[in-house]
């Protein structure tokens, strides 16, 4: 009677796994700032980072991918599955107003006042727009966000509800989000106070990441905080389809903090310690990308502890290029090389392998974070599927952010959006033929810093305007991805036809709407 028992229950598990399998759980995670030359498995010879190269080891790595030039337009991107040229694409809240309140530099009713206004002026949602979260939900599953809230800049429950997010835990707020120590985070609507944190800033660092000891600005470590509450997400959901209780999928996006400046951490990884290849500052940020893997890692584990591990895909990409806060940050920023020399758009871009960035982030890559060159745009992304996704591969299919949508979707077995931008790459995760390609895909960029916005074209070329005089160069990325051999005067037609491609793009109205 007993083992009959056993058997039914068996049976029952079975059948309520064979259900709950029928589409993947998806999990995103999207690093802050995290250049591709900070992973081992791209050549970092200081930082090792095994549990991100695990994906690349046992899914496959996209070598011809795009984000955007900074956080909110590409989290606008990837959120909307629009090119960030679109109109709104740069358009955000300005950041800053809860700590003013936190700290005591005006009043609630003041801050109500200024918030109000702030909703009132900040880009208006369309009644019809849809976004990620909520195509992942058409398609049946649970929709779950952890950490940097919206598109980064300030925000609140109502907003983020409207994205399509199920449950939320993290910040509204961009400048909270430099700081790793926040006296509270926000759970669905609910102010949740963190022990031991008691700066309004969050406990934000000094820039350069050299005045302050290590573990001075409070006792809970954020970006820990949001992981273990996915993982508790991750536990939850095991044992609710083990139960039978909960047979929808889930889909997680995980906007991390790690590894943006500038950088706090609990305590130097042991790594790093007697490292003397490393300052301070650079101890501290070697410590923040190793924090980083060590959290996909936990997740890795978790999944494959809940018995979700075949049935998830995994997703890791980073927002934008690389960003520097350690070494030569400062020097960057003044638009010089360490040695003085301003820099230029012909023999003297930015690179972190000329100047001293003992990492060389961008991996020889032109420029960073903010500069349409490649080492500003072009940006990490792997997938990894046990059984579904062939292990071990790469691809140069062009790709961008605003293609994880139409992804998903795919994934999900429900119809992108119309007149959404993006392609699904499906097909390519799974070793099949891709028959839909981009001819182009569009990075906007309004920043005067180094570079504008670019378009680069599925056969390797790349245009990208200089914002400062309005003139184009023109590169063949495929074979010179440094950017160092500048081809407009002997291309004169390419130039003329991409020239007129970007800049249809730029500015231009929405389809989806």
């Amino acid at each position: 009677m007993k083992r009959g028992l056993i058997a039914l229950c068996g049976m029952v598990l079975v059948a309520v796994n064979a259900i709950a399998n029928d589409k993947p759980n998806i999990i995103l995670i999207f690093a802050d700032d995290l250049g591709p030359g900070m992973l081992s498995c791209y050549g970092q010879q200081i930082v090792t980072t095994p549990h991100i190269d695990r994906l690349a080891d046992e899914g496959i790595s996209f070598e011809n991918y795009y984000g955007g030039v900074f956080c909110a337009p590409a989290r606008w991107t990837l959120l909307t599955g629009m090119h960030d040229g679109r109109i709104g694409g740069f358009k955000h809240t300005r950041a800053g107003l809860p700590i003013k309140r936190d700290a005591g530099e005006i009043s609630e009713k003041e801050y109500q006042k200024q918030l109000e206004e702030l909703k009132a002026n900040a880009h208006p949602i369309a009644d019809n727009e849809v976004f990620l979260a909520q195509v992942a939900q058409e398609a049946g599953y649970k929709t779950a966000q952890f950490g940097k809230l919206d598109r980064g800049f300030l925000t609140w429950h109502e907003r983020v509800k409207r994205f399509g997010w199920d449950f939320y835990e993290g910040l509204y707020d961009h400048v909270r989000c430099h700081g790793f120590y926040p006296p509270y985070i926000w759970r669905n609507g609910e102010k949740v106070e963190l022990e031991g944190n008691p700066y309004p800033n969050c406990g934000k660092a000094s820039q350069d990441g050299m005045d302050e000891p290590v573990g001075k600005f409070g006792e809970t470590y954020c970006p820990d905080v949001f992981v273990e509450s996915m993982l508790d997400y991750i536990r939850e959901h095991g044992e609710a389809i083990r139960s039978g209780k909960d047979l929808k999928p889930f889909f997680i996006y995980h906007p991390t903090q790690l590894p943006h400046g500038p950088s706090a951490v609990p305590a130097i990884h042991p790594d790093y310690v007697d490292d003397r290849r490393l300052d301070l500052s650079e101890k501290k940020y070697a410590t923040m990308v190793k924090i980083l893997d060590n959290h996909v890692g936990q997740i890795l584990d978790e999944l494959k502890k809940q018995g979700l591990d075949d049935n998830t895909v995994v997703f890791f990409a980073s927002d934008n290029g690389h960003e520097m806060y350690s070494g030569p940050f400062i020097d960057y920023k003044k638009q010089k090389t360490p040695d003085g020399r301003k820099y230029n758009l012909t023999d003297n871009k930015f690179r972190t392998s000329e100047v001293d960035d003992v990492f060389n982030g961008a991996g020889g890559r032109a420029g960073l974070k903010r500069s349409g060159y490649q080492g500003g745009i072009q940006c990490v992304m792997m997938a990894r599927w046990p059984g579904s996704i062939p292990k071990g591969r790469t691809t140069d299919l062009l790709t961008a952010h605003y293609d994880f949508m139409a992804t998903v979707a795919d994934i999900g077995g429900v119809d992108a959006p119309e007149g959404k931008d993006g392609i699904s790459y499906l097909p390519t995760l799974l070793g099949k033929p891709q028959t839909t390609t981009h001819d182009y895909v569009v990075v906007a960029n309004t920043w005067k810093i180094m570079g504008g916005s670019s378009i680069m074209t599925s056969d390797g070329w790349k245009l990208i305007q200089d914002n400062k005089t309005g003139e184009f160069q023109l590169y063949h990325i495929a074979e010179d991805n440094e950017e160092r051999n500048e081809l407009s005067a002997k291309y004169p037609e390419r130039v003329e036809q991409m020239k007129k491609n970007l800049l249809r793009e730029l500015n231009s109205e929405r389809p989806d709407l």
